[in-house]
């Protein structure tokens, strides 16, 4: 199938590894399934009762990837959209979804993808969710992703998510649960300009012995905006956790930063840390006097940062 250009553009912005019409891989359009496409060992199936697909991932799939980006460029379109992921035992998989809209119209233009994975003993998952906002017009775009995680015993799980651009207004809600010496990583990048605002809600719950997760936040806010991060992280048994949230702050942003750890077992052991400041002189002197303009300068130490 032929994608038109905006399409297209939107893809390379979501996709870094290259969306293409092969392996397994479903793309969705204005809230319709454009087109897809099943592997020898990954099966995707539309859901019967609500919008959304089913992706089956058997015990024999090692390093494949699938690929399930969202295009909307429809002013004024509310989509919905409900996808689970069952990963058997032992499998090895990496997932790239993300959402782009493009907006030229008046009203605003919204996504809300509800994401839930069902990971099998021993299985290993890399999944990778980028956000994208453009267009010329007045009309807001707004992303609303809600991920549910479900490790059993042996897990290892990697959540890697990034906003950087365009989008005018997100919450995002993330509810994790580990089992038995399962493992954990998240890495979330995000930035916000002009009177966008960004809330993130994160539950990580700890339920197995010797589970952990590894969670790092790094923001910038410039402008007008503003960003709330609520990570929770609960131990339910002898585990191991680590919190960290980095943002920086520019113009007139605020960011708000509100930790909660529990520890509900005694060999829990939890960890947070929090800092929020301004970029920093000295980095800022540096690269001037390298011959950058102070604006070169701010974008290289912002890449840095949250790369």
């Amino acid at each position: 199938m032929t994608l038109d250009e905006i399409t297209q553009k939107i893809l390379k912005q979501i996709d870094e590894k290259g969306f293409r019409q092969s392996g397994a891989f479903n793309l969705r359009h204005n809230g319709i399934s454009l087109c897809h496409g099943d592997s020898e060992h990954v099966k995707i199936k539309k859901k019967e009762d609500k919008p959304g697909i089913d992706v089956y991932i058997d015990k024999d799939t090692k390093g494949e990837q699938v690929h399930i980006p969202v295009v909307v460029d429809a002013s004024g379109m509310s989509d919905i959209v409900y996808n689970d992921f069952y990963i058997a035992e032992g499998a090895d998989v990496t997932i790239i979804a993300g959402c782009g809209i493009h907006n030229s119209g008046c009203n605003e233009s919204r996504h809300d993808g509800i994401h839930s994975f069902h990971v099998a003993n021993g299985a290993n998952v890399r999944y990778e969710e980028k956000h994208y906002g453009e267009g010329e017009g007045l009309g807001a775009r707004v992303l609303n992703p809600v991920t549910n995680i479900y490790l059993e015993e042996d897990a290892v799980f990697t959540l890697d998510t990034t906003q950087i651009k365009g989008v005018d207004s997100t919450e995002r809600e993330t509810n994790i649960s580990i089992g038995k010496r399962s493992k954990l990583y998240v890495v979330e990048k995000l930035m916000t300009h002009d009177d966008q605002v960004a809330v993130s809600n994160m539950e990580v719950r700890l339920d197995g012995e010797g589970s952990s997760a590894q969670i790092i936040s790094r923001s910038v806010a410039k402008g007008s905006s503003k960003q709330v991060f609520h990570p929770k992280a609960i131990g339910n048994a002898g585990c191991h956790a680590h919190v960290q949230c980095d943002s920086i702050i520019m113009g007139h942003a605020q960011v708000s930063s509100i930790p909660e750890i529990n520890a509900k077992h005694l060999d829990a052991a939890i960890i947070h840390e929090a800092a929020i400041g301004r970029i920093n002189d000295e980095q800022l002197i540096k690269l001037r006097t390298m011959g950058m303009t102070e604006e070169e300068a701010e974008s290289v130490i912002i890449d840095n940062f949250l790369n």
